[in-house]
């Protein structure tokens, strides 16, 4: 037993003198420590995604309600007689085109992005109409009479007759007791859109719209505006800088529609083309010409090319660059050659005088 003990006595102090001398500088034993793998950082897949901005093919302008825009296009031609003014819709239409009739003009208004309850006055259609307006992909074509000859025209063309006569039911068409005949016929265009026949399609973009990274090409006048003689009609489109628009006078006097707003675009585009020397002018909208475009306050010049009825009119500038213009609504003068006279940036539009 005592041998035992004395035998544990000794193994204690043998482990107390190692530690003992460990603690006072002898050599340690070696201790190996396994290698960490340096720290890394870890990467979380990014679930951020990019939405493409949806557009209204017909002003370049982010849609605010994409549901509409599988609609097809709706034209109503308006009338422009002295006694149909003021006219309703005309601030509402994405695209107008006026063009030369009998000693005055008429709008073809292209509605897609938007309607107007009422619209008009409503009047007839003409050949040109055709052509003009066969770029929009069969659009409902809302008129009201025309000579037999025009009207089995229009008939055999792919506009999609709405007329009076055809939509006179369901078309909300009405007559206004305080306005004149011919002068007084009105319709909705939200009631003419359900009329519009199964499988119509939307219309393809009419013009190239500037980001607003894009600048205006070097080659653009800062104008005040422009002066244009149509027939009949004495057109001038003022630049106004706080709104950003051109707004229009109709022989000197503003342009209103019936909610006293004047009309007001973002671009107006002057097409020079030849009218043919008949009973209703016909504009020739095939082939090219010169064109003047006025966007954010300059005036672009160049010309303008079409090879098909079922094709958008291409601008190009005096480079041969593609003009865009600014997002917005779009006045089209379809006018005669050399009836257009610029305003000159800080020029007193009184002192030009119409061609």
């Amino acid at each position: 037993m005592s041998h035992l003990k004395s035998t544990r006595l000794g193994l204690v102090f043998a482990a107390s003198s190692f530690v003992f001398l460990s603690a006072c500088g002898g050599s340690s034993p070696s201790v190996t420590t396994e290698s960490l793998p340096p720290e890394t950082s870890i990467v979380e897949p990014s679930t951020t995604t990019t939405i493409p901005i949806v557009v209204n093919p017909l002003t370049g302008e982010p849609a605010a309600d994409v549901s509409i825009l599988s609609r097809p296009a709706m034209v109503v031609k308006i009338d422009n007689h002295p006694k149909a003014q003021p006219q309703v819709g005309i601030n509402q239409a994405d695209i107008i085109f006026e063009e030369n009739v009998e000693k005055l003009t008429r709008f073809a208004a292209v509605f897609h992005s938007q309607g107007s309850d009422p619209v008009g006055p409503i009047r007839s259609g003409r050949f040109q109409d055709i052509n003009l307006l066969g770029s929009l992909n069969k659009p409902l074509f809302v008129w009201s009479g025309g000579n037999p000859k025009v009207t089995s025209a229009i008939h055999k063309s792919d506009l999609v007759d709405l007329s009076y006569t055809v939509a006179n039911k369901d078309g909300g068409f009405q007559r206004d007791s305080d306005r004149p005949a011919p002068h007084d016929l009105f319709a909705e265009t939200s009631k003419l859109w359900t009329l519009a026949p199964d499988g119509s399609g939307p219309p393809p973009q009419q013009f190239v719209y500037r980001s607003a990274s894009d600048a205006v090409p070097p080659s653009a006048q800062k104008v005040a505006g422009v002066k244009l003689s149509m027939d009949g009609v004495k057109v001038q489109w003022d630049w106004n800088g706080t709104d950003q628009t051109f707004v229009r006078l109709q022989n000197d006097k503003p342009h209103l529609d019936t909610a006293d707003v004047q009309l007001n675009v973002r671009n107006v585009v002057i097409l020079e083309v030849e009218y043919t020397n008949s009973y209703s002018p016909t504009s020739k909208t095939l082939g090219s010409g010169k064109v003047t475009v006025f966007t954010e306050g300059v005036a672009i010049a160049g010309t303008w090319e079409r090879s098909n009825r079922l094709l958008p009119f291409t601008l190009k500038d005096s480079n041969g660059a593609i003009i865009k213009l600014t997002p917005g609504r779009t006045f089209v003068e379809v006018a005669r050659a050399d009836k257009a006279a610029l305003i000159a940036d800080g020029v007193d539009p009184d002192e030009v005088k119409y061609p």
